[in-house]
């Protein structure tokens, strides 16, 4: 799965001119959290989330009248509060190492560029739907967590045995370096998949 299935095209946009008002009006009225930033020349320049803007924005308890908040908001652009060394992806960038260089930036959103094009932007909201599909969360079925053993066939032996008492596989996960795995099954019973599972697993945590 690459970054092109799941991204957000043609993403909504603002300009380094703009007030914080407005990007904050921007935001509320897209329902987005991330706004890249682009020049009159169509070029990237920056990125700003609204927690930038929040920050700007004077607390609820200043003595300032709302006049006064109006005025100083509308005097701070978004130039002045986004994050200009952005970090960015292709469309060809493997999801899960999108998913990698936002938790090692510690970045909520990757603008997502064609060379010198803006043609995306891939989000944490983006990464949540690969997780909910990937474990099949919305899917009905039973749900195993069971620690196994980190051999070579292991994984076959559970696979074919379970798919063996006709059951079929809606989602199927192992860490790395773990003896944990999760998956979902239907169209078995809940007795029979534990049965022909406890010979086959180091111990079975959870069924559900």
């Amino acid at each position: 799965m690459l970054v092109r299935d799941r991204m957000s095209r043609i993403p909504i946009t603002t300009n380094p001119s703009a007030t914080v008002p407005d990007a904050l009006q921007v935001m509320r009225g897209s329902k987005v959290r991330q706004l890249p930033v682009v020049d009159e020349k169509g070029n990237l320049v920056g990125i700003v989330a609204l927690d930038d803007l929040l920050r700007v924005s004077p607390s609820p308890a200043t003595s300032l009248s709302v006049w006064e908040l109006d005025y100083l908001l509308e005097k701070i652009t978004v130039e002045k509060v986004m994050t200009r060394e952005v970090i960015t992806v292709t469309e060809d960038t493997a999801i899960e190492e999108a998913g990698r260089i936002m938790a090692d930036n510690k970045v909520s959103a990757l603008p997502v560029m064609r060379g010198e094009d803006l043609v995306g932007i891939v989000t944490e909201s983006h990464l949540l739907h690969v997780l909910l599909e990937l474990f099949g969360a919305r899917d009905p079925g039973i749900r195993v967590t069971c620690k196994v053993h980190r051999e070579k066939g292991t994984l076959a032996k559970i696979a074919s045995a379970i798919s063996a008492t006709g059951a079929q596989f809606v989602a199927f996960g192992i860490a790395a370096d773990s003896e944990t795995v999760t998956f979902k099954v239907i169209d078995v019973d809940k007795d029979v998949l534990i049965k022909t599972l406890e010979p086959l697993v180091m111990e079975i945590e959870d069924v559900r």
